[in-house]
């Protein structure tokens, strides 16, 4: 990054073509940007909140302006332009960004902690003024001391976000809490106006606790990466590096216990890795010469040599911190509902309340203020019908669950693009799948050895052991991996090439030894006796061998993942269609279809068909999720109701298109991820029947006078903690995992 703080924010304008310039404010702490129109930015604000951390300490430096842009800075406030006609200024919208890091545990556990003492502060005093009052403990004017310190602990949090909130021209459920207390100490309420504010505050702490344990699960991919790395120079010396230094194509040596500080290449050494933290894998991962490491990663025994291949501000963890930050701000539909009517509902409640306090005073003849035996006055009830319809648990109904349900999902391997892919995951009625990366691992295996004549087949799988042996080609990986596991033995092979598009040779002794395609014997003296061979069956490939005195082959057959039949069995028991799309052979679709238990099969079809599959499953009424590597079956992914993709830890485009993203390449994460879809709506609704229910009962007690303004607000505040403590159990159940 450059030194000039200019040219760091110039590259950011450049990098983004809808942003016509920034200004950042350092009195307020503000940064604001210039776009034509309304502008989403919500993918923004973790890029730009970056840049701006990056020239934050350098504004006061003289500015270097680069070219084609303009630099004005006046007082604490910044400006900075980039190129444009002369006219578009004019039309410029300036927009606030939100810069506040949501992955930030340690500021949520301050809160809560703080709220829980205020809470305990009021619960002491507020207790000591009770019993003050009741035992006429010291002088009379002790009791109301003590309760009124109370309230200053219970309302404090209250208070501030109440005055922050009114500056901007905003009402909200705070504000309703300070009006109902102050209206309970006017009646001479003051133990109500004290168990409110301390219900409230602890109500409040509950929540912060709620959000803490949930942003923790994921700030530990925070804490995994390394700020230093190691980088070997062209002497072999090792320098010191910060990570965010490092180049493309640097060599970087890990050793035991070391955290990879970005994702490369192993080009020397030898070692496993433990990718839990990153994949909820948590075997140990082997690494090799030639392996991919990914940033965040921890190296387990071997010390290894790796060269950088992305850059650590694109590596995998980076892009998977960055996907966690924006699903928690993109919020779901219900949520987005509750949202847009909750400050229209707080006037609501404030004009009922209102009105209703005139009913019960002028036309029902209740006295206005003052509590008589037996007869609770007009203001009396209006505050406690204040208390019991605000809608606190109601607001928290949806956001909680929402949150511990990403946060659950990101520690066992599952990654949700916000709260919209987990409400619709959990209404689909079929599923498209991709075959090769999703069913099947995408690994060729052998399945079998032959040998013409028969009964050679030892030796065929040896001489195939020995050509295959220093070859990283994926059909030699598999026969190789094959010999070991079945104890071939390594000939003496020399003079080793390479046949250009057909495969290898090598010299054993005095004969020349051959593998590769069926080609290989097609021409020169086997021509005749190789048109006799059998053919592979369609849904294997090939391998054959030819040696002094034996020719045979081997056949392989890409592998079906073992959790296969196990999640397409759930999926079908639940009513669900599955469907393969595919652009293999039919023949090799349907073996392995057949196998699996499959609905449907479609075969041989271009990305355009699988589309063209997906709108056809959609047009007959069903909510359809497609599951695929997320590259070549990007356009597909796009067609679904719901996009999952496999194998997040390589695949850019699956990071850039799915809304659920499989960690680890593991298909029983997707039952996991449904199972979790649809006990996270079944919570969101029995939230939303909870609060809905205590404030509709609670409003027609309180309407008939039937509810001491103490019941009202252990109801309410009841209501709250019940909604918190119900949406955590998603972030600790069980039951969804495979």
């Amino acid at each position: 990054m450059s030194t000039i703080w200019t040219e760091t924010l110039a590259d950011f304008l450049r990098s983004q073509p809808g942003i016509g310039g920034m200004r950042i404010d350092t009195s307020r702490g503000t940064v604001s940007v210039a776009t034509l129109g309304d502008v989403d930015l919500t993918a923004l604000e973790t890029s730009l909140s970056a840049t701006v951390k990056a020239v934050e300490d350098r504004l006061s430096e003289k500015a270097r302006v680069p070219a084609g842009f303009a630099v004005r800075q006046e007082g604490t406030v910044t400006e900075i332009t980039g190129p444009t006609c002369e006219t578009a200024p004019r039309f410029w919208k300036w927009q606030e960004v939100e810069l506040r890091e949501p992955l930030e545990a340690e500021e949520h556990e301050t809160e809560w902690r703080m709220l829980a003492g205020f809470a305990a502060v009021c619960a002491v005093l507020g207790g000591a003024g009770f019993f003050a009052e009741r035992w006429h403990l010291g002088p009379s004017w002790l009791p109301h001391l003590l309760s009124l310190g109370a309230l200053v602990a219970g309302g404090w949090d209250a208070a501030i976000d109440s005055w922050e909130n009114l500056r901007k021209g905003k009402v909200e459920i705070h504000f309703l809490m300070l009006v109902v207390a102050a209206g309970a100490v006017a009646i001479g309420a003051w133990d109500e106006a004290v168990l409110l504010l301390f219900l409230f505050s602890a109500s409040g702490a509950m929540e912060e606790f709620a959000m803490d344990r949930t942003h923790r699960e994921v700030s530990a991919l925070l804490k995994s990466a390394p700020k230093r790395a190691t980088v070997v120079d062209t002497s072999g010396a090792e320098v010191d590096t910060p990570v965010e230094s490092l180049q493309l194509g640097d060599r970087v040596r890990v050793k035991p216990g070391e955290a990879f500080p970005t994702d490369g290449g192993i080009v020397s050494g030898k070692s496993a890795s433990d990718e839990s933290a990153l994949t909820g894998e948590s075997v140990p991962v082997e690494k090799g010469v030639g392996d991919t490491v990914f940033s965040g990663t921890l190296n387990l025994w071997g010390a290894v040599d790796f060269t950088v291949t992305r850059l650590p501000s694109e590596s995998t963890l980076q892009k998977i911190i960055r996907l966690i930050k924006t699903a928690q701000k993109l919020k779901a539909p219900s949520e987005r509902f509750t949202d847009r009517f909750g400050t229209g509902y707080t006037y609501a409640v404030l004009g009922v309340s209102t009105a209703m306090f005139l009913v019960w005073w002028l036309i029902l003849d209740l006295p206005a203020f003052a509590n008589e035996p037996g007869v609770r006055s007009a203001f009396y009830r209006a505050m406690t019908l204040l208390v019991v319809a605000s809608p606190c648990a109601l607001v928290l109904s949806i956001p909680s669950a929402i949150l511990a349900a990403i946060a659950w999902g990101a520690r066992h391997g599952v990654l949700f693009r916000g709260g919209a892919a987990i409400e619709k995951l959990a209404d689909i009625t079929a599923v498209a799948m991709d075959k090769t990366g999703t069913l099947t691992t995408g690994e060729l295996a052998v399945l079998t050895v032959e040998s013409f004549p028969p009964g050679r087949e030892a030796e065929i799988l040896d001489l195939a052991y020995s050509l295959e042996t220093n070859s990283q080609h994926p059909l030699a990986r598999a026969i190789v991996r094959h010999a070991k596991a079945n104890g071939a033995k390594v000939l003496p092979i020399e003079e080793f090439s390479s046949i250009t598009g057909q495969g290898v040779r090598g010299r054993l002794g005095q004969s020349m030894t051959l593998l590769g395609r069926r080609e290989l014997l097609e021409h020169g003296p086997l021509s005749g006796w190789a048109g006799k061979l059998p053919p592979a069956p369609a849904d294997l490939s090939e391998v054959w061998v030819v040696g002094r005195d034996v020719v045979g082959r081997l056949l392989l057959r890409d592998q079906i993942r073992a959790e296969s039949s196990g999640v397409l069995a759930e999926l079908k028991r639940r009513g669900i269609l599955t469907v393969m799309l595919t652009g293999d052979r039919r023949h090799t679709a349907e073996t392995v279809a057949k196998e699996l238990g499959l609905d449907e099969v479609k075969a041989g079809l271009s990305p355009e068909d699988k589309v063209a599959a997906i709108q056809q499953l959609r047009a007959s009424g069903r909510k359809v999720a497609m599951v695929g590597d997320g590259v070549n079956d990007a356009p597909s992914l796009a067609a679904a109701d719901v996009s999952v993709a496999m194998g997040a830890r390589g695949s850019d485009a699956a990071l850039e298109q799915a809304e659920v993203i499989l960690m680890h390449d593991r298909i029983e994460n997707f039952l996991a991820a449904y199972r979790l879809s649809v006990r996270a709506k079944r919570i969101i609704r029995q939230n939303l029947t909870i609060s809905l229910g205590v404030v509709g009962v609670m409003v027609l007690a309180t309407a008939f006078g039937a509810v001491p303004l103490a019941i009202g607000v252990a109801a309410h505040e009841g209501s709250t903690l019940v909604v918190c403590i119900n949406s955590l159990r998603l972030l600790f159940g069980r039951n969804q995992s495979t």
